[in-house]
């Protein structure tokens, strides 16, 4: 399930990609815990997944856990970026437990360089240390997340605990990506829903 080398993640929009075996791709949606998640690093977690199908599995950021209270001052420093702005105090997420020390920022596709990947909508994500440079100086995009470590699955492990019922999916909006309340989001994406958690069982079919 979730965790070491891989875990699991979300669904996109209706009109989501489809895979070569048939399977519509999930890139761009949210996964969200259901609330029998047992695994306490993605109990109550809202997933964000930036690639899911085909020979390489999937792949998600958790938008709704913080690293205690690392900031991007801390960050900056360490890469010796000389900061300017409000950024410094901003929260740093934990993205997931597969390669912790490796940094990803999920944000609007306002900002584009080389390396940045875009995923679904208006949603991008860069793993560089230009973006961080870009954020720390005001040039950045116009909306941000920044997360150390992302959650990956195996081909076909993610559908599997999907069809489990491990996760539910809906689409992803700004308001619950980027939103300041990490505690709100999961209740926020159950939300659009239309479902409360004390209605969901582990006998709750998925999204």
């Amino acid at each position: 399930m979730a965790g070491g080398s891989q875990s699991s993640g979300g669904s996109q929009s209706s009109s989501g990609s489809q895979l070569s075996d048939g399977v519509k791709s999930l890139a761009g949606q949210l996964l969200v815990a259901m609330p029998q998640m047992e695994d306490p690093r993605f109990a109550r977690s809202v997933i964000y997944l930036c690639a899911h199908g085909g020979d390489t599995g999937a792949m998600g950021l958790v938008i709704n856990k913080l690293l205690g209270p690392l900031t991007l001052a801390e960050l900056f420093a360490q890469l010796a970026i000389e900061p300017a702005g409000p950024a410094r105090g901003r929260p740093v997420h934990f993205g997931g437990p597969v390669e912790p020390g490796r940094g990803f920022v999920l944000h609007t596709d306002d900002y584009h360089e080389d390396a940045t990947l875009p995923v679904a909508g208006n949603i991008s994500v860069t793993a560089t240390l230009d973006i961080l440079r870009a954020i720390g100086q005001g040039r950045g995009p116009r909306r941000s997340l920044f997360a150390l470590g992302y959650a990956g699955w195996a081909p076909g492990q993610l559908d599997a605990e999907i069809q489990a019922n491990g996760w539910l999916s809906v689409a992803a909006d700004e308001a619950i990506v980027f939103g300041t309340e990490p505690d709100a989001k999961w209740r926020r994406a159950l939300g659009k829903l239309g479902v409360e958690p004390s209605t969901l069982s582990a006998a709750a079919g998925h999204a």
